[in-house]
């Protein structure tokens, strides 16, 4: 049976697992006021508003990429920056099980990353990040506008924390992995921790 839980955008990428801020707990309040008013325990997240929209981005080879060049596929998308020490790499692992489980059916699935740290999540960086999890798997970067636009349409939460200046800081940030449908809109959402067999039972819902 498929269960449905609040949307609360509350994970950091922070070793000790230190997670909030006042700005943050302000902004998960109206997006819970907004998103959802049934909580009951689950890995699935369904929204009540729309959430989801076109992108204009960079993929790790240079190629400029939207939306839609993925049209009649699903996509698998987690916003993350590869200095995370711990959520990122564990969330993008979980996808790369998950995809693994699912057999030739990835075929017409595509896998993304969508950097929140343009400043280091260069080109170079993204190509050898990725390279890390699923062969499919491809990392987006863009400047703040074209960011900006991807995180409004998906409600990304996003912000330097632990900043000792220059290139040394840590982000506070959204940890949902989003599931687009063939047609561009959000199926559906995981939470942090969704086990991989999990996700592949969800995704494998719509083929």
């Amino acid at each position: 049976m498929k269960y449905f839980f609040t949307i609360t955008i509350i994970a950091a990428c922070i070793g000790g697992g230190i997670y909030l801020s006042k700005m943050r707990n302000n902004l998960d309040t109206n997006i819970v006021q907004d998103v959802t008013k049934t909580p009951e325990p689950s890995y699935i997240v369904t929204a009540n508003v729309p959430l989801g929209g076109p992108f204009n981005l960079t993929n790790h080879l240079g190629k400029r990429i939207s939306n839609q060049d993925f049209k009649g596929k699903l996509m698998l998308l987690y916003f993350g920056y590869s200095y995370c020490p711990d959520l990122c790499p564990s969330e993008l692992s979980t996808m790369t099980k998950a995809l693994d489980l699912l057999g030739d059916k990835i075929n017409d699935i595509q896998p993304i990353f969508v950097t929140i740290d343009p400043k280091r999540d260069t080109e170079e960086l993204l190509k050898n990040y990725v390279s890390l999890f699923h062969p499919k798997l491809i990392g987006l970067y863009g400047n703040d506008q074209e960011l900006n636009e991807a995180f409004d349409h998906y409600k990304i939460y996003a912000a330097k924390t632990e900043d000792r200046g220059g290139d040394d800081y840590l982000m506070d940030h959204s940890t949902f992995t989003y599931l687009v449908g063939r047609d561009g809109k959000l199926i559906s959402m995981f939470r942090l921790g969704t086990p991989a067999t999990e996700m592949a039972k969800e995704i494998e819902k719509h083929f």
